[in-house]
């Protein structure tokens, strides 16, 4: 059985797909007349997708 903060990891990794997914099919389309705030959502998504890249990584070191 795997520990508690793997299950963390997996949990996170989740949200964070979650929210980029939220940012990409409607956060930024809702901003599309406001540029700062369509910057904002670019970045934030930007972000939060290499979050999910450095979770995904750290997983499989665990899984390995």
């Amino acid at each position: 059985m795997h520990e508690n903060h793997l299950y963390n990891l997996f949990n996170q990794l989740v949200e964070e797909h979650k929210s980029v997914w939220r940012i990409e099919s409607m956060y930024k389309e809702d901003a599309s007349g406001c540029e700062d705030c369509t910057a904002f959502w670019e970045a934030l998504s930007k972000d939060k997708a290499e979050h999910s890249a450095a979770l995904t990584e750290l997983i499989k070191t665990h899984l390995a």
